[in-house]
């Protein structure tokens, strides 16, 4: 089941764990918390029939039809979501004929290099990053700062989305090798939000 097949109150339950990293349950006079670090992983069509912006497939979607089904999904929850990539179908014949990826072992081997670079640099993972080690460890050159001022309005980001695109501009870095953030990763990580 994809996330908007969910109502919207049970889709904003998921943000306060999202961003605590845990559950509290109240019963009568008793609250308890528990631990709720987690990746969540999801899917949504773009809109009902699945066909919106597809160079194959026309759409029978109307625009009301479209936005409600989006509208389920809130700006706060989106917030919360670090990559969002709008993948169209390919054609047989180009996925066919696609040329070998990168091996898994050779995928891995990036990640955990960028891994224990986060680890010696803050002893965290970057997704962990309070606002203050966001300060500390995603400093910005003057160009990187231009470029956030422009994004940031152009993107209308709030502040915690600003945030989550300098942690995730951080682990591109990090997956490069690179030891500061520069406009290129800060490019790369705006692209991931699928706001453009």
């Amino acid at each position: 089941m994809h996330q908007s097949e969910y109502p919207r109150k049970v889709l904003e339950v998921l943000r306060e764990p999202m961003e605590s990293g845990e559950v509290m349950i109240s019963r009568a006079s008793q609250q308890l918390r528990f631990p709720a670090r987690f990746q969540l992983i999801t899917a949504m069509n773009p809109c009902p029939c699945g066909y919106d912006g597809d160079p194959q497939q026309a759409c029978r979607c109307t625009p009301d039809q479209i936005q409600r089904y989006r509208g389920r999904i809130s700006g706060p929850l989106l917030d919360r979501i670090d990559l969002r990539l709008r993948i169209h179908r390919m054609p047989i014949g180009e996925l066919q004929d696609a040329p070998p990826g990168e091996s898994s072992a050779t995928v891995r081997a990036r990640v955990c290099a960028a891994r224990q670079r986060q680890a010696a640099r803050q002893h965290t993972v970057n997704a962990q990053l309070s606002a203050a080690d966001v300060a500390r460890h995603c400093a910005l050159d003057q160009p990187g700062k231009q470029f956030m001022r422009q994004a940031e309005e152009r993107l209308k980001l709030s502040a915690r989305a600003h945030h989550r695109l300098l942690k995730v501009a951080r682990s591109i870095a990090d997956l490069s090798g690179d030891a500061r953030i520069d406009a290129t990763h800060l490019q790369e990580a705006v692209a991931y939000r699928g706001d453009l």
